[in-house]
């Protein structure tokens, strides 16, 4: 006997086929869904992990940006107190020179002379005084050029004295203090 099959094969067949395409259809978009969600999670787990660096940096950034100034302040202070020092090297340094100079200034004084004021200013020292005779200031502006501390000797005015000083002439000249080079170093 023949066996025939009534019942709708081929619609079962399609609905089945069609139920796995719908299945797969919707387990493609949870897959992709899924993927998605691991993509978006991922990309974002980077950027807050960017962000974290970035913050990082800029702190650091920051901090460096202080370190920086404090430097800047600090090498200004250097060099505050290194001219400070320099100042008070070249003031212990000149500190004998005053004494030489008045030291100078009484080698070169000839008899029959003196000092009645004496002004300084910068290198320039200017001198009032009294002398017997016109010769005696000649003499005096000589052993100022042979000097090793004074140079120019610039005579300004000499006149009588009053009658206090009788026979005293009254003198005003003026001469540039130099510095002798220090014995016994190089050039």
């Amino acid at each position: 006997m023949a066996k025939i099959n009534l019942r709708p094969w081929r619609e079962e067949l399609r609905a089945e086929k069609q139920k796995q395409f719908v299945v797969m259809i919707l387990g493609a978009a949870i897959i992709a869904a899924g993927l998605a969600f691991l993509w978006k999670s991922d990309m974002d787990n980077r950027i807050a992990y960017q962000q974290s660096r970035n913050a990082y940096i800029e702190t650091a950034g920051k901090e460096l940006d202080k370190q920086i100034k404090e430097i800047e302040n600090l090498k200004r202070q250097r060099d505050e107190l290194l001219a400070r020092m320099q100042v008070i090297q070249d003031l212990q340094g000149k500190r004998p020179v005053i004494v030489r100079v008045f030291d100078e200034l009484v080698r070169t004084l000839p008899d029959g002379l003196f000092f009645t004021d004496l002004k300084r200013s910068g290198d320039r020292i200017d001198i009032v005084g009294m002398a017997e005779s016109n010769s005696r200031i000649s003499n005096l502006m000589r052993r100022f050029d042979e000097s090793d501390w004074f140079t120019s000797p610039n005579l300004s005015n000499v006149a009588v004295a009053d009658d206090r000083r009788a026979g005293y002439s009254q003198f005003n000249l003026s001469v540039q203090q130099k510095t002798p080079e220090p014995e016994g170093e190089d050039k």
